[in-house]
Protein backbone atom coordinates (compact mmCIF):
# COMPACT_ATOMS: atom_id res chain seq x y z
CA UNK A 1 0.00 0.00 0.00
CA UNK A 2 1.16 3.49 -0.73
CA UNK A 3 0.83 6.30 1.80
CA UNK A 4 1.43 10.02 1.85
CA UNK A 5 2.34 11.18 5.34
CA UNK A 6 2.16 14.79 6.48
CA UNK A 7 4.52 15.45 9.37
CA UNK A 8 4.17 17.78 12.34
CA UNK A 9 7.84 18.79 12.03
CA UNK A 10 10.17 19.32 9.11
CA UNK A 11 13.40 17.57 8.08
CA UNK A 12 13.14 14.11 9.64
CA UNK A 13 16.07 11.72 9.57
CA UNK A 14 15.00 9.47 6.70
CA UNK A 15 17.52 6.78 7.60
CA UNK A 16 15.96 6.36 11.05
CA UNK A 17 12.45 6.29 9.59
CA UNK A 18 13.48 3.86 6.85
CA UNK A 19 15.08 1.48 9.37
CA UNK A 20 12.00 1.55 11.62
CA UNK A 21 9.53 0.93 8.79
CA UNK A 22 11.72 -1.85 7.34
CA UNK A 23 11.48 -3.68 10.66
CA UNK A 24 7.72 -3.86 10.08
CA UNK A 25 8.10 -4.58 6.34
CA UNK A 26 11.59 -5.41 4.98
CA UNK A 27 10.50 -4.54 1.43
CA UNK A 28 9.17 -1.07 2.32
CA UNK A 29 10.21 2.03 0.40
CA UNK A 30 10.44 5.48 1.97
CA UNK A 31 11.30 8.87 0.48
CA UNK A 32 10.42 12.49 1.00
CA UNK A 33 8.56 14.71 -1.46
CA UNK A 34 10.88 17.67 -2.11
CA UNK A 35 7.98 20.01 -2.86
CA UNK A 36 6.24 19.85 0.52
CA UNK A 37 8.30 17.56 2.76
CA UNK A 38 5.64 14.84 3.01
CA UNK A 39 6.83 11.27 3.33
CA UNK A 40 5.97 8.78 0.63
CA UNK A 41 5.83 5.27 2.03
CA UNK A 42 5.11 2.00 0.27
CA UNK A 43 4.65 -0.85 2.75
CA UNK A 44 2.41 -3.79 3.61
CA UNK A 45 1.18 -2.28 6.88
CA UNK A 46 -2.00 -0.33 7.60
CA UNK A 47 -2.16 3.40 8.32
CA UNK A 48 -2.45 2.93 12.08
CA UNK A 49 0.63 0.69 12.15
CA UNK A 50 2.55 3.20 10.05
CA UNK A 51 1.63 6.06 12.40
CA UNK A 52 2.69 3.92 15.39
CA UNK A 53 6.06 3.08 13.80
CA UNK A 54 6.67 6.76 13.12
CA UNK A 55 5.68 7.67 16.68
CA UNK A 56 8.22 5.14 18.00
CA UNK A 57 10.94 7.05 16.13
CA UNK A 58 9.78 10.35 17.63
CA UNK A 59 8.04 11.53 14.45
CA UNK A 60 4.47 12.80 14.72
CA UNK A 61 2.32 12.27 11.65
CA UNK A 62 -0.51 14.76 11.39
CA UNK A 63 -2.03 12.87 8.47
CA UNK A 64 -1.53 9.42 6.95
CA UNK A 65 -3.34 9.11 3.62
CA UNK A 66 -3.71 5.85 1.72
CA UNK A 67 -3.07 6.62 -1.94
CA UNK A 68 -5.02 5.12 -4.84
CA UNK A 69 -3.41 2.03 -6.30
CA UNK A 70 -1.32 2.46 -9.44
CA UNK A 71 -0.92 -1.30 -9.85
CA UNK A 72 -1.91 -2.61 -13.26
CA UNK A 73 -1.70 -6.24 -12.07
CA UNK A 74 0.53 -7.21 -14.98
CA UNK A 75 3.62 -8.33 -13.07
CA UNK A 76 1.82 -10.80 -10.80
CA UNK A 77 -1.15 -11.81 -12.85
Amino acid sequence: MEYRVTLATAAPDLAVIDDAIREADPAALVDQDPTDGALRVTAWINAEELAAVLAQTGITATRVELQPSVCCGDCSG
